[in-house]
């Protein structure tokens, strides 16, 4: 906690009870000063005088003339405990962002569906094919795998494979679990690499990477009771 205090102290001293700057202004000022990233967003911040800029995914916190940039935790303090407001905000946007990308992962659903997780994986990876004995073991669950091929050309090829099958869940479940590369010509567009940037978006740094609904990482490799824990836990603070 103590090094976060020089965070939360500096962002006190930039609070401003002046009138507050357009947030186009703040994107614009932003952008010109680190021209090298991509302002996605400009919102207030919770705190009077700061604002929240999110760029190339993260998240930024400065004052209404761009004067200083944070890139750091702020937490309110006005709870008991204290809320970790960027990290709320962070899997808030990492939802949002696994959402929007739903049509470039494979979808298997069952029971009814509705509890939601997703995963980055590549068929060459040994622990994603533990993780598919794992997720085999949920019920009531909607399961968005993220085709993320990345040890070798040959999980390029496999992972071509499945994704230009006719049924994609089916011909993902064989391969991991029966070691059955579907067969034929493997000819569509496959977004291999948006699904690594999303992955690397979100931090995610090997495979298998597994995401909550909620936008919370569970990590890596997870046990199917780990899972149930974290469906039946409340959202983090």
């Amino acid at each position: 906690m103590r090094g976060f205090v020089p965070v939360l102290m500096l962002a006190a001293a930039l609070a401003s009870p002046t009138a507050h700057a357009s947030e186009a202004s703040i994107r614009q000022l932003f952008q010109s000063k680190i021209p090298d990233v991509t302002v996605e967003s400009v919102n207030r911040a919770p705190m009077p005088g700061l604002y929240e800029v999110v760029a190339n995914g993260h998240i930024f916190y400065t004052d209404e003339k761009v004067n200083f940039i944070i890139r750091g935790v702020l937490f309110d303090a006005r709870t008991a405990p204290m809320r970790n407001v960027t990290r709320a905000r962070d899997a808030e946007l990492t939802a949002q962002a696994l959402t929007r990308s739903t049509e470039n992962a494979i979808k298997r659903v069952r029971g009814n569906g509705r509890r939601v997780i997703y995963t980055f994986e590549d068929p060459n990876c040994g622990y994603c094919r533990q993780q598919q004995k794992e997720l085999l073991k949920l019920n009531d669950v909607t399961i968005y795998t993220f085709l993320w091929p990345i040890l070798s050309p040959d999980s390029v090829e496999k992972s071509r494979a499945v994704w230009c099958s006719k049924d994609r869940a089916k011909a993902w479940d064989d391969l991991m679990t029966r070691g059955i590369v579907p067969q034929g010509e493997a000819r569509c567009d496959a977004p291999f690499d948006k699904n690594m940037d999303l992955a690397r978006r979100f931090g995610a740094n090997g495979t298998p990477a597994v995401f909550l609904a909620d936008g919370s990482m569970l990590g890596g490799f997870v046990t199917a009771e780990k899972i149930e824990e974290a469906f039946k836990a409340p959202p983090a603070r």
